[in-house]
């Protein structure tokens, strides 16, 4: 690259949170900082090189995420991304909020949602064919956010997954958006007596639908479990969201993860959560309710929480 854009941008973000009976509050009040860093530029033969950096609370250890994107044009952008999402990690849940999805706060954040295979570590290639986008990851080894000159030290645990998304554009009705995806991760046989552990498979696919102010969804995540022991998971997720004006914005959204216990009856969690938005210029005001029973497929478990959060982008 013989020149390059720098930028600088990030939030700001104040809490108040609450969480049901059984847990200790404590302090409410909370705070967290988003620092993000960019740059691009072109090189000799047309194409462009971008970098990405988000460091969380101070940039503390374990709490940031880079990705370097090389864009060829019409050959798409292939990229290395140390945990910001690529593949079916990022479409984990895609159904539209006023604020945090349904289940942010709660003891099982991850029941029912995709990315067996997170992005530590991951190349990711993004392009777009008649209509039809891709987003495809791929990893070699174990998830480890490798400095430059290491390695992981496993061999485990790599895999891939691939997304197909098509929009208004192709389906001939504005406002439509569909999606589906798979991805497989090793499930780690070196390690297991007699190595019968089989492969985690992620299956996902969604639409969502826009007609003026109101958006709505449906999301259906499938995770084929393969630790021995370990229950798969089948999750249906709903979420409508509704602008009220420019700066108003509400949600109400819904998801239900059935544990698919080998030998033993089937559990299923239930979320739900409402959230509301109001922004002025940089600034916004936001908070959510969510609500969950039989958590982690666990009945009897019942987890609540709640947050307002007033929050500056600079």
């Amino acid at each position: 690259v013989n020149a390059a854009d720098l930028a600088v941008s990030g939030a700001t973000a104040i809490t108040y949170t609450t969480q049901d009976d059984t847990e200790v509050t404590g302090n409410p009040m909370g705070m967290k900082t988003n620092i993000v860093f960019s740059a691009s530029g072109e090189l000799d033969n047309g194409m462009s090189m971008s970098y990405y950096i988000m460091g969380k609370d101070n940039f503390a250890a374990g709490s940031s995420s880079a990705k370097l994107t090389l864009d060829m044009g019409d050959m798409g952008s292939i990229a290395f991304d140390q945990g910001v999402g690529s593949g079916i990690d990022a479409y984990d849940d895609v159904m539209p909020t006023a604020n945090e999805e349904v289940w942010d706060g709660l003891d099982t954040t991850g029941s029912g949602l995709t990315g067996s295979m997170d992005s530590s570590g991951t190349l990711n290639y993004v392009n777009s064919f008649g209509g039809v986008g891709v987003n495809a990851a791929y990893r070699m080894g174990s998830a480890a956010d490798n400095s430059d000159g290491t390695t992981s030290g496993s061999n485990e645990g790599g895999g891939y997954s691939v997304v197909l998304t098509a929009g208004s554009d192709l389906l001939g009705l504005d406002g439509l958006d569909i999606g589906v995806g798979y991805g497989a991760q090793e499930a780690g046989a070196q390690n297991v007596a007699n190595h019968n552990e089989r492969d985690t498979e992620d299956f996902t696919a969604f639409a969502k639908y826009a007609i003026g102010p109101v958006t709505v969804g449906y999301q259906r995540n499938y995770i084929s479990a393969g630790a021995i022991g370990t229950a798969s998971e089948e999750a249906d997720i709903f979420g409508i969201a509704f602008n009220v004006n420019d700066n108003l914005a509400v949600s109400y959204g819904e998801k239900e993860t059935e544990f698919l216990k080998a030998g033993a009856a089937h559990t299923t969690e239930k979320v739900d959560g409402i959230g509301v938005s109001y922004t002025m210029g940089s600034m916004k005001i936001a908070g959510n309710r969510n609500e969950g029973s039989a958590m982690g497929g666990v009945a009897g478990t019942d987890d609540k929480d709640t947050e307002i959060m007033i929050s500056f982008s600079f």
